[in-house]
């Protein structure tokens, strides 16, 4: 196992009585890293040095019992030096951090079989006042028996103050309970390279060797810790006692200083004093030759003033290439908002002038189709002026006159209701349906609206005589009243209905206010009674077979009234009880409206109308589409939740009330007949009954 420290130095001698060594215990994992950060950063200046020791684990073996195994000289200097080449790298990547932060190293190579004993010796050995290692958790350590931190702050000499490092943080501290000797083996090998470092003109120290049992200079070209250096020359140092020798490499720079270490025995029992200058001499013998130390480091300090140099270059060059890619970038952004601001501008204008040429278009159309319905009405005036002087007029002719002419209408000549009409004015138009154009005027000093009758409506002319029929011999508060025809040119007038239609109402057309509930009731009541009346015709039922809110007109007190009968129906007199049905050939009405068993089987009755009528009811209730809604209607029911499909714009619903017509709804949109209730039975009492409830609460309603 390999461990690392560092050595802070407070520019020898020490104050305080103090001799300022700081080292450092270091591995290859970034606990010592962050030890290494927090140990620059709160105890070591710029120009001092810091010791890092790394150990490495020696595996213990004896022959017997308390004898160790003889190992020759020459094979523990091979293992040595095999293990110096493959932890030099540990070495080098501190010494890059260290360099940066223009502090000296001094490294330490131990083999001990006991890793913390080992530090805490060389410590009592040193003399060093501070000790700072990573802590052990997440394996700073990577034995799982041992914690190298806390075994080290046990065993560590009462002199050191021991600090345990997390995160950059302090973990621990055990304080040291005496003062640290003054004297220490390694205080001038220190004290050398400090002095060396001050005294250097750039980032390096001077040339010169440190011939010491300790430290031995050399020079790294490495990139910023925690990162790995790029080159480093081996070294090793051999020995058969505590410290027997050491061999130093042949590149030597004073900024740091390495020196490594095999023993057997303690630190402790190394001598002092005058044994220890002995000592140092020794080791000092066995070094390389200075000059070719220097000429190595002079060698190494030109290389990396050149690395440096090319360095600023190409960082100057990246900066000057990455303005002018921020400058192009940002112009060709102006450009591109420039040419998007000017399309965005040409197509807004394109779109204007279009919007402008359709609206001149359709007012062109507008104008031509005025012109053509006048041409229209002077085409048929002119044939009914030939047919009439012709004695033996078409079949046709002859069935209309013969039908109307027992009718009991006001009759209006085409003069007339031109006149009033301004000649069919646009500014005059209140509606458009399938049957024709719909236009507001007076007649007889009454508002009326005369519907025209389209030359090209298909079967206008048979619907245009069912509903002159229909109107013209009945009377009935919820039917729209038919004032008077002008049957030759297609012509209906009836009585003018100033809020126009349920639909409209419902939908808020032109911001028209929302209905209140109080008038939806009362409107439900009065479609059941007027479409009842139908039912109720003698001597046979009439079906209305499009029923719809469209087709509920609304005057200015907001009266209901049932209009377009022209697709009704009367049903024979022989089956005309509540199972009432007759055999069409072909389906007429509005989808979604339409009677399911009426659609697929033709078979018409007048639980045909209720199907439409629960459908119409169901919107009265939640002003939405008819697609879907007698579904969506009953699951509301079904969970409770009705309240939330009512129209959000009516407030105060009254809940229980609304619940009872909506059930009531859902059960005429039945898809079977059979399954409807009967309209003048169930529906119409219940409906009127929710009517008096409305008038008792009915709010003033503005018109």
């Amino acid at each position: 196992m390999w461990l690392s420290s560092g050595k802070n130095n407070n520019n020898l001698p020490r104050k305080n009585g103090k001799n300022g060594i700081v080292a450092i215990a270091i591995d290859k994992d970034k606990r010592s890293q962050d030890a290494l950060k927090w140990a620059t950063e709160n105890l070591v200046n710029k120009g001092q040095t810091i010791i890092l020791i790394h150990v490495v684990a020696k595996p213990s073996a004896t022959v017997g019992k308390g004898y160790a195994i003889y190992e020759p000289n020459g094979v523990a200097q091979a293992r040595r030096k095999v293990l110096e080449k493959q932890h030099k790298e540990l070495f080098l990547s501190f010494h890059c951090f260290c360099s940066r932060k223009d502090i000296n190293c001094f490294d330490v190579l131990l083999e001990e079989t006991d890793i913390a004993r080992g530090i805490a010796e060389y410590a009592a050995y040193a003399a060093v006042e501070s000790l700072v290692l990573g802590s052990s958790r997440h394996g700073f350590i990577k034995l799982k028996t041992t914690d190298v931190p806390s075994s080290v702050s046990k065993m560590a000499p009462d002199f050191c103050t021991v600090y345990v490092i997390s995160k950059a943080k302090i973990s621990s501290v055990k304080n040291a309970s005496r003062s640290t000797p003054l004297v220490s083996p390694v205080i001038s090998h220190l004290q050398k390279m400090e002095d060396q470092s001050s005294c250097s003109g750039d980032s390096f120290p001077g040339d010169g060797s440190h011939r010491s049992p300790f430290s031995r200079g050399r020079g790294f070209n490495g990139r910023m810790f925690p990162e790995m250096g790029e080159n480093e020359t081996d070294f090793s140092f051999t020995g058969s006692d505590r410290l027997s020798g050491v061999l130093f490499d042949s590149h030597v720079s004073s900024r740091t200083s390495r020196v490594s270490t095999c023993s057997d025995s303690r630190f402790a029992s190394l001598p002092r004093g005058s044994e220890g200058n002995s000592f140092t001499s020794d080791l000092s013998s066995s070094s390389v030759d200075a000059d070719d130390v220097d000429a190595e480091m002079r060698r190494l300090k030109q290389e990396l003033q050149r690395t440096m140099e090319m360095y600023s270059t190409a960082c100057k060059q990246a900066q000057t290439t990455k303005q002018q890619k921020a400058a192009e970038l940002s112009q060709w952004r102006a450009d591109e908002e420039k040419r998007l601001e000017e399309a965005r501008l040409a197509e807004e204008s394109a779109r204007l002038r279009a919007e402008q040429e359709r609206a001149r278009y359709r007012a062109s159309m507008e104008n031509v189709g005025a012109a053509q319905r006048i041409a229209d009405m002077e085409s048929r005036r002119r044939v009914s002026a030939e047919m009439k002087a012709i004695q033996n007029e078409g079949d046709e002719k002859e069935e209309m006159a013969s039908t109307t002419a027992s009718l009991n209408y006001r009759r209006y000549t085409i003069e007339e209701i031109e006149e009033a009409t301004q000649y069919f004015s646009k500014s005059l138009k209140v509606g458009e349906g399938g049957y024709g154009p719909v236009f507001k005027c007076h007649l007889d000093h009454t508002p009326v609206a005369v519907k025209v009758l389209r030359p090209d409506a298909a079967q206008g002319r048979s619907q245009f005589q069912q509903e002159l029929q229909v109107l013209s011999c009945m009377r009935h508060p919820n039917m729209v009243l038919l004032v008077g025809a002008c049957p030759e040119y297609g012509c209906l007038v009836y009585e003018y209905m100033a809020n126009g239609s349920l639909e409209d109402c419902l939908n808020r057309k032109d911001n028209k206010q929302a209905l209140s509930w109080q008038l939806r009731f009362r409107i439900a009541a009065e479609i059941a009674t007027g479409l009842n009346f139908l039912h109720q015709m003698k001597p046979e039922p009439l079906v209305h077979r499009d029923l719809k809110p469209g087709n509920i007109l609304l005057d200015q007190n907001y009266v209901s009234k049932i209009s377009d009968v022209g697709l009704a129906r009367l049903v024979p007199p022989s089956v005309a009880d509540d199972a009432t049905q007759y055999l069409m050939t072909s389906t007429a009405g509005t989808f979604c409206y339409i009677d399911p068993e009426y659609q697929q089987t033709g078979m018409l009755g007048v639980k045909s109308d209720v199907y439409s009528f629960g459908v119409l009811l169901l919107q009265l209730l939640t002003a939405k589409s008819p697609m879907g809604l007698t579904h969506t209607v009953g699951r509301a029911i079904e969970n409770g939740k009705l309240e939330d499909m009512l129209d959000s714009a009516v407030p105060n619903w009254p809940v229980e009330e609304a619940g009872v017509l909506a059930s009531l709804a859902v059960q005429c949109a039945e898809m079977r007949r059979k399954d409807r209730p009967d309209l003048g039975k169930v529906v119409l009492p219940e409906f009127n009954r929710l009517r008096d409830f409305a008038n008792e609460r009915m709010e003033r309603f503005l018109v």
